[in-house]
């Protein structure tokens, strides 16, 4: 199965960032991409990567196994013209656990997602050093709008971000920012919400909801801010106005969630 890192500026060497992996298999005719957030420890031949989030995933069936090559061709030559580098070694899960006899503490919070759409096409439009540009405006803007609302940025993701907040109602608030602020500079985003429980050790996060919160995030449409039926249930009536989307089975998540979107 063929792996590629994305290397960023100055990271070639370096030990503990965050980037995005991407991997890509044929079966026949059938392609199966996998792709998401990583944290790379070590450089060299002593770098490991490891998901810090359950990967998102596609099955594409091509019909001909012809059609399966030249996919996986031109797919591979697209992430070898946007930095990404090709992974020899595995991707593995991270085991979390409490290191050095640090206990593990419950926290309850409002968990956002934010994932840029069809990056890797624009990328490849605009070219690296506007893309760079690009880039760093949209984290700027993020931030500043998380500063505003008093969000707590967790983890990047390549080219989203994931974030937790105290109040339900503020992460909504700050969602719909994001997605304003970002159309100056010509993106579109989809934005996830679920409120659930997960454990903190240090300054690591592990727990489902942050696996459901992904999730959703993926359900999400262009421009639409979607959350769960557990964040919907924390916020008054008269607050905020939602549209039922249904109930949706998330991918490797127990039961079926019902989902809103967050009216304008």
């Amino acid at each position: 199965m063929p792996k590629f890192l994305r290397i960023g500026v100055h990271q070639k060497n370096v030990s503990g960032y965050t980037s995005k992996a991407w991997c890509i298999r044929r079966v026949g005719s059938t392609i199966f991409l996998k792709w998401g957030a990583v944290e790379v420890q070590g450089a060299g031949d002593g770098q490991k990567v490891y998901w810090t989030l359950p990967p998102r995933d596609k099955t594409i069936r091509c019909g001909t196994v012809k059609r399966a090559n030249e996919y996986a061709r031109a797919a591979i030559a697209r992430r070898r013209s946007h930095r990404y580098e090709p992974l020899t070694g595995n991707i593995a899960n991270r085991r979390r656990t409490a290191d050095r006899g640090t206990e593990l503490k419950q926290a309850l919070a409002t968990i956002l997602i934010v994932d840029i759409v069809r990056s890797t096409e624009q990328a490849a439009r605009l070219g690296d050093a506007r893309w760079t540009q690009v880039m760093n405006r949209y984290y700027a803007a993020v931030r500043r709008e998380l500063k505003i609302l008093r969000g707590k940025e967790i983890v990047t993701t390549g080219d989203g971000l994931l974030a937790t907040f105290v109040a339900p109602a503020a992460g909504i608030r700050c969602a719909a920012a994001i997605r304003e602020a970002v159309r100056t500079l010509g993106l579109e985003i989809r934005i996830g919400l679920h409120a659930g429980e997960y454990k903190v050790s240090g300054s690591e996060v592990v727990g489902l909801a942050f696996h459901i919160g992904t999730r959703v995030a993926a359900k999400a449409r262009a421009g639409e801010v979607l959350v769960s039926s557990a964040v919907k249930d924390l916020i008054s009536e008269s607050e905020i106005r939602f549209a039922d989307r249904g109930v949706h089975q998330l991918k490797g998540v127990p039961k079926r969630w019902r989902l809103y979107r967050v009216e304008h």
